[in-house]
């Protein structure tokens, strides 16, 4: 009955929270590969019951891969969490209340970020790994730039 009490407190928190600040879709962490199984399936429970919560509020829900959200973040796939959390603070201009924090706000300003580089009305995608193809859009940076204003303007509505 435990987990079920923690699962039911995520999906139930997690309502509220959707509730209050309205969002208009919801990005989540691809789940990776562990080691431990018994921490995989937690894991896994846990961002069902976080999926659940965001279909039932009629959210699209958005899976990224850590490596994707630390490329879009921090320029490097392999960058640490310090390292996440810094340019989160940076880009942001605040300090994040941990690194759990810091990791669900990279998350969004990668969606936005992924978002603002797909929105090419020629079709053609330019992606992290290509940022200096300046013909066909918009920039890696210019798309970061954008997904940062997007969640402080985000920000500033719901404060």
């Amino acid at each position: 009955a435990v987990m079920a009490d923690r699962l039911n407190h995520i999906h139930r928190d997690l309502k509220t929270i959707l509730a209050q600040y309205e969002p208009d879709r919801v990005a989540i962490e691809e789940i990776f590969v562990s080691r431990n199984a018994s921490s995989a399936i937690k894991l896994g429970m846990a961002r069902g019951a976080a999926m659940v919560a965001a279909a039932d509020a009629g959210l699209s829900v958005h899976e990224i891969s850590a490596r994707r959200i630390k490329q879009n973040v921090t320029g490097s796939g392999r960058a640490d969490k310090q390292q996440v959390t810094a340019m989160v603070s940076r880009l942001l201009n605040i300090t994040p209340s941990g690194v759990d924090a810091a990791d669900a706000l990279a998350a969004a300003i990668s969606l936005s970020h992924d978002d603002i580089l797909n929105d090419d009305p020629s079709g053609a995608v330019i992606t992290a790994n290509d940022p200096s193809d300046h013909s066909k859009g918009k920039t890696h940076s210019d798309a970061l730039s954008a997904a940062i204003s997007l969640a402080l303007k985000k920000q500033k509505v719901s404060s």
